[in-house]
């Protein structure tokens, strides 16, 4: 287990449920309680806002502040590393008091002389995944798919015309930055591959996309096959200010689990057997939530309001009753 992390390598959220209204009489089932509708709450609330709610709800109830903290997985936050010049993400799992430690020189900022660090054969592990990441980053679908959102923004709003239709959306979500941190277990190994896309605010348009997979990898003694624990959760929020419509917030958080026995070999290392679990759970959680957080709310949307005038309308439903007519009449002949 990374030493910073108090919990297992899988984050508590994950684990939710609904607390009924069942009698509470200890401390601390009550303590269990406050814990799970705080971790309920914080599933419902903006991901955009969830420092903030964070922060509110520890000083609403302090004594869960422990619980909270490493419970809840927060918006990713980049460094850059200045010996290599490039960009990383920060973490629990690559922090070490108040350093952090980088994928790319795999040195601390601030410096650290003692801090935790994966061994030799993890650390080449670890480079291999970061560059291979990186180039998954820039292959995945994961633009087109935000290209999409804020289509589906666009009809939400009334929008005539969709965002495809802007070359400005095929490069809107380029680029991004990514991390994979590693360490040693007794028998194999954990990592963590955080990926982050975001929107710079421009053509009104603001976004964000926060992935974080945390991987467990128990080797077996045969050496030729790993069992994979995969647990994966997706921050992710959208918001359109356009003056014809004002300001459109679209967003929401997701995590997932899965577990899975591959082969180990020199065609299948552990790199790609994991990218394989990565880019399938990301694939599931996109579709989960295309459905749920954009199908949904467009359906609603579109149940409140109608995009025909009355008139149409009624010519359409008049239309319908003769044809229904007509039928009646020919049956009947």
């Amino acid at each position: 287990m990374h030493p910073n992390r108090r919990s297992l390598p899988f984050p508590l959220n994950c684990q939710l449920v609904r607390v009924g209204t069942a009698d509470y009489g200890g401390a601390s089932d009550q303590s269990d309680q406050q814990l799970d509708c705080a971790l309920d709450l914080m599933r419902r609330l903006p991901p955009q806002q969830i420092e903030k709610n964070l922060s509110d709800l520890i000083d609403l109830v302090p004594s869960l502040c422990e619980d909270l903290l490493s419970s809840v997985d927060q918006p990713l936050k980049i460094a850059r590393d200045k010996v290599v010049g490039k960009d990383y993400l920060l973490c629990d799992y690559n922090r070490d008091g108040d350093s952090y430690r980088s994928p790319w020189s795999n040195k601390y900022d601030p410096p650290l002389e003692d801090g935790a660090m994966p061994s030799a054969r993890l650390r080449k592990l670890e480079v291999e995944a970061n560059n291979a990441f990186d180039q998954y980053r820039d292959l995945s679908l994961l633009r087109d798919w935000l290209a999409i959102m804020v289509d589906v923004c666009s009809v939400i709003e009334g929008s005539k015309e969709g965002s495809r239709m802007d070359p400005f959306c095929s490069r809107y979500f380029e680029g991004g930055v990514s991390s994979v941190y590693l360490w040693d277990l007794d028998h194999g190994f954990a990592g963590v591959i955080l990926i982050k896309k975001a929107g710079d605010g421009s053509k009104k348009i603001k976004g964000c996309w926060d992935s974080i997979h945390v991987v467990e990898v128990q080797e077996k003694s045969s050496g030729r096959t790993a069992h994979y624990k995969l647990t994966s959760t997706v921050m992710l929020w959208l918001q359109t200010n356009k003056s014809g419509s004002g300001t459109m917030n679209l967003g929401g958080s997701l995590t997932r689990q899965m577990e899975k026995d591959e082969t180990v070999s020199d065609c299948s290392p552990h790199i790609a057997n994991i990218g394989r679990l990565v880019e399938d759970m990301e694939n599931k959680i996109r579709s989960t939530l295309n459905e749920i957080y954009f199908g949904k709310t467009k359906d609603i949307v579109n149940g409140l309001r109608s995009v025909q005038t009355f008139a149409d309308k009624s010519k359409q439903e008049a239309l319908k009753n003769d044809l229904v007519e007509a039928l009646k009449r020919k049956q009947q002949c």
